[in-house]
């Protein structure tokens, strides 16, 4: 995928405009680039080394743009939460879980506050790693409606597909890459969320 935007104005720098859609930023983010399957359990395929280093500029990219999210869905996956960490250093906002809660189950955590930004609060949730586009949608609508950008990190197809879900005319046929990032416009609640109801404002392919 290539960076777009759906509002006017130079583009910085680093690929990314401000943010200047009113509205809530639904980031969603396909895992970098893992391993290749082998006979140990997909979930513990780790990220290679070009994954680390395109998780970490998906991060520099949010960052820069401004993306900096609030609250932080992933799923508990090795790849996912090791491109959430690369992502959160990318922003300058170690990722952290709660105390007592191992790596991989579902919790609420801080993830260390981003470089002039609030700290983030951070979820891991098997639905996102075994369910479907509407599994993913359901999250979204429950996220706390004081939050105004949602990071999701998923996998292929759920995540391409909820990308589809929220805007069928302007998502990529062919799904987001590994460290895609999709960045859909929530004009009003979280609750809210319906099917075509999510505009696509940006999207970028992030490679470190």
């Amino acid at each position: 995928m290539t960076d777009t935007s759906g509002t006017a104005g130079p583009s910085d720098p680093g690929g990314a405009r401000r943010p200047d859609v009113p509205g809530r930023s639904l980031v969603l983010l396909r895992h970098a680039k893992a391993e290749r399957p082998t006979t140990a359990p997909d979930a513990d395929r780790p990220l290679t080394a070009r994954g680390h280093a395109d998780a970490a500029a998906a991060g520099a990219w949010l960052g820069h743009g401004g993306y900096l999210p609030t609250v932080v869905l992933c799923s508990p996956a090795k790849r996912t939460r090791q491109t959430w960490h690369d992502v959160a250093l990318g922003m300058a906002a170690p990722p952290t879980r709660p105390l007592g809660v191992p790596a991989g189950q579902a919790g609420s955590a801080p993830a260390g506050p981003p470089a002039g930004g609030a700290v983030p609060a951070v979820r891991y949730d098997q639905r996102i790693y075994h369910g479907y586009a509407t599994d993913l949608l359901e999250l979204v609508r429950d996220t706390d409606p004081q939050a105004g950008t949602l990071l999701l990190i998923g996998h292929n197809p759920s995540i391409s597909e909820l990308s589809t879900l929220l805007d069928p005319v302007h998502a990529d046929p062919e799904g987001l890459r590994t460290s895609g990032i999709v960045i859909h416009r929530i004009a009003g609640e979280w609750a809210d969320v319906t099917a075509q109801a999510g505009p696509i404002v940006k999207w970028h392919t992030a490679r470190g």
